[in-house]
């Protein structure tokens, strides 16, 4: 069997579609659906229902990819890592939100860099957990770091770790509302206080609100960021209030820079997911990684 056919046949098979597929291989749509034909022919079986929306997997599709994919998978390391060059490091490709990634597992990665035996060269990159999840699928990284799990047996996700969720403003703003009398019905309290956030959606605050107030957010954000390390710097400045991861605002409440506004009994959490191609972890420098990564994260909670 022609190992380009079940590499595109992999490829569609995590992509989800024709269109996205043809994009990660560099090639056409009709090459690619030209190559699914020829490999469905060499089947004699269908791989795939097509939809109005990319495509589906029949039964033995799945069946082929699951078997399939993690070979694919060995053969590409195989062919990146090169074979004439034994003492050169492995190299890991990571992918993750830009601050969770930069606060927390890279730091904690970076004691296995190095030559010593073990050790591997490290290349990051960030991303959203949708854009993170299809560059593994597409192989361009080796393990993700996700806050959404993902759907099929293709990748396989471990819990990694929670992050709390804290309602913040710098102490100036923490007085004029009154945040030691503040309640769960007070949410409207804080329809007039400016909101710093990392997209127009309110996504931090929004997922805040409906947990603990039930409700929606009234205000509009007044500080627009695309970063949480800068929404932090903001708030501490003045801007407004903000909902923060705790690791990545500690230390600025231990200082007074700001201040919680609010302590439910129960705060907002945000599971973390490591996440990789099934079958990878066969690899040394991947599995190393995914358990010290699993192992650091015991301390992060």
């Amino acid at each position: 069997m022609d190992l380009a056919l079940l590499r595109t046949f992999v490829t569609v098979h995590r992509a989800g579609s024709f269109t996205r597929a043809a994009a990660l291989l560099g090639l056409s749509q009709p090459a690619v659906t030209s190559q699914i034909r020829t490999l469905e022919r060499q089947l004699g079986r269908p791989l795939f229902l097509r939809q109005a929306r990319g495509v589906t997997p029949t039964t033995i599709g799945d069946e082929l990819a699951h078997k399939a994919a993690p070979h694919l998978d060995a053969l590409v390391e195989i062919a990146e890592s090169g074979l004439d060059d034994e003492s050169s490091l492995r190299t890991l490709h990571l992918a993750g939100p830009p601050e969770f990634t930069a606060e927390r597992a890279l730091p904690a990665l970076t004691e296995l860099t190095g030559d010593d035996g073990q050790g591997f060269a490290l290349r990051a990159s960030f991303g959203n957990a949708e854009e993170t999840l299809e560059g593994l699928s597409a192989g361009h990284h080796d393990l993700a770091i996700s806050t959404a799990r993902p759907r099929g047996a293709l990748l396989t996700a471990t819990p990694l770790c929670d992050e709390e969720h804290v309602l913040v403003a710098d102490p100036r703003w923490a007085e004029e509302i009154g945040s030691l009398k503040l309640h769960r019905k007070d949410a409207p309290a804080l329809e007039n206080v400016p909101v710093v956030e990392v997209h127009e959606s309110l996504p931090f605050v929004s997922r805040y609100w409906a947990s603990v107030f039930d409700s929606r957010p009234a205000a509009s954000g007044t500080v627009i960021v695309p970063d949480l390390r800068a929404v932090l710097a903001c708030a501490v400045a003045g801007a407004g209030l903000a909902v923060l991861p705790r690791y990545l605002c500690a230390t600025a409440l231990e200082r007074g820079d700001i201040v919680a506004l609010y302590e439910p009994a129960v705060p907002p959490l945000r599971t973390y997911f490591l996440v990789v191609r099934t079958g990878t972890l066969a690899m040394p420098h991947i599995a190393r990684a995914h358990e010290w990564l699993l192992r650091a994260a015991a301390e992060w909670c």
